[in-house]
């Protein structure tokens, strides 16, 4: 897969299959859509295009409202890859590029830069200044340039029943498996290890202080998680906090991976954490001894969740 930093750095002369979006998760909505548009391409001999936007739209058009977003664009990316996209374009998204109208953004866009043969869209696609693109008028246009438009029927999506919002939600509520169902992945985090309090070392219990460098990537819900992580290719499972630490008074919030049967330096490596199931919610003991009994019981957890569902 290519990926290609805005639009005017495409140049194709082959013909095109495009789709258009934002397509936060790569969920299984969008695998469907994204699926549809690979298979389409190889059938008609010709390159898979998806273009997508970074910032996202309601950062640019919205800035009042906070939008926690489910991937990274490094992560959108490595799905995308898996799935055997051709090309994937990231444009930049700005109020100015919001002003194009609908049929700008079909000739200039579509018809000139892509040279897209075929668009296929989700259900109820609007597009350009105001929104005021939608697929009525993508099939006037495709018959005046020249494309293929295939909309998702919305029956397949309401099949489908997912979205990013409701993924979202079952994050920020604790509901883990109901996310990665929808996701049909394992949802991840992805950052830097950094130096912490060394707490954990001291108790027995060391962990990886994962900093997050992306300030729009969800956090979900505090609490404890069974994890995994490859590390120099080799597979590690392990328990993660995310909080804010109540019994030693802890101010701000981190999140602190203990890998199993793992006692390697990670500090300043990049570590991709998948989340597995939901153990528990944070909470604050009355002392550093009740917490270590704890973590004891939590790591028996784990293994006991891990030998019956994965190992």
């Amino acid at each position: 897969m290519k990926i290609i930093q805005t639009i005017s750095n495409f140049n194709s002369l082959e013909k095109t299959v495009v789709t258009i979006g934002t397509f936060d998760g790569i969920h299984i909505g969008h695998q469907k859509i994204l699926k549809d548009l690979i298979e389409t391409a190889k059938k008609e001999n010709k390159k898979s295009v998806l273009l997508t936007f970074f910032p996202h739209p309601r950062m640019v058009l919205q800035k009042e409202v906070t939008i926690q977003l489910l991937n990274t664009i490094e992560e959108k990316s490595s799905l995308l890859e898996k799935m055997g996209l051709d090309y994937l374009i990231i444009h930049p998204f700005s109020k100015e590029f919001s002003r194009l109208t609908a049929l700008d953004f079909v000739r200039d866009i579509l018809v000139n830069q892509l040279n897209t043969s075929r668009l296929i869209i989700g259900y109820d696609h609007h597009f350009g200044k105001n929104r005021e693109g939608n697929i009525h008028q993508l099939k006037e246009y495709s018959s005046l340039y020249d494309f293929n438009v295939e909309e998702i029927p919305a029956q397949d999506i309401d099949n489908v029943s997912v979205s990013s919002t409701k993924i979202r939600n079952a994050l920020q509520e604790g509901s883990l498996k109901t996310a990665n169902n929808y996701l049909g992945y394992n949802y991840m985090l992805n950052g830097t290890v950094v130096n912490g309090k060394s707490l954990g070392g001291k108790i027995g219990f060391p962990t990886a202080n994962l900093e997050v460098n992306e300030t729009y990537k969800l956090i979900p819900k505090t609490g404890v998680y069974i994890i995994k992580t490859v590390i120099d290719s080799v597979l590690f499972y392990g328990m993660m906090n995310i909080g804010f630490r109540p019994t030693v008074s802890g101010k701000d919030q981190t999140i602190e991976a203990h890998l199993f049967n793992f006692n390697k330096d990670l500090y300043g490596k990049n570590l991709r954490l998948e989340l597995l199931y939901f153990l528990r919610e944070e909470k604050k003991f009355d002392s550093i001894d009740d917490l270590i009994v704890q973590l004891k019981l939590d790591k028996e957890n784990s293994i006991a969740y891990l030998k019956n569902n994965l190992l």
